[in-house]
């Protein structure tokens, strides 16, 4: 059975489109308005080995917020139908990435019950027209909309707000990969369903 979901969410603030394919090869496409995002959004894709399509068109000459947070509600809510009752999956999935001096532990469980901790700190507000706090926020959209709980904690040196991003990006996208593989046929959970 296929691992894949087409999501379509319309705002007053956002026009999303995610296809999300969790067996695929990494294969990305990406286009939200929002430079920095994109970058990161490929990183997930790339490094997850999932095959991501995004288009969102959204309020950027108000700033980045409305289409970061609708785009990841929207990833959120396909990385949730593609992995369907979850049977075979290894639900548990981390990962420890280094970008030169940035240093990112990731920790994802694909429990059904959203939780979010992020400890991440950037020496800049900003890269681009992409403010660094919207990186916890996305990670809450993504978080809650796929009901997973997931851990992210910067532990290597606070110098290049773009090198603590991109080592994120990549722990949360291998932590991902290693989470959603299927890896036998049981429930793995004592309560028999996530």
């Amino acid at each position: 059975m296929a691992r894949t979901a087409t999501i379509a969410r319309t705002t007053n603030e956002t026009d999303v489109f995610v296809e999300i394919n969790l067996d695929g090869t990494g294969k990305v496409s990406v286009d939200t308005g929002v430079p920095f995002f994109d970058h990161m959004l490929d990183q997930l894709g790339r490094h997850g080995r999932i095959d991501l399509q995004v288009r969102t068109k959204g309020d950027t000459h108000i700033d980045a917020h409305h289409t970061v947070e609708d785009t990841g509600i929207a990833i959120g809510q396909a990385l949730f139908a593609a992995l369907g009752d979850k049977r075979g999956v290894e639900r548990f999935g981390d990962a420890t990435v280094p970008i030169d001096e940035a240093l990112t532990r990731v920790a994802i469980d694909l429990s059904g019950r959203p939780y979010l901790v992020c400890d991440l700190r950037f020496p800049t507000p900003a890269i681009g027209n992409y403010e660094c706090s919207l990186t916890q926020h996305v990670f809450e959209a993504i978080v809650f909309n796929a009901r997973i709980t997931m851990h992210v904690a910067g532990i290597g040196e606070v110098r290049n707000s773009h090198h603590i991003h991109e080592s994120a990006w990549k722990a949360v996208a291998v932590a991902l990969r290693r989470a959603i593989a299927v890896t036998h046929d049981a429930m793995p959970s004592t309560k028999g369903v996530l």
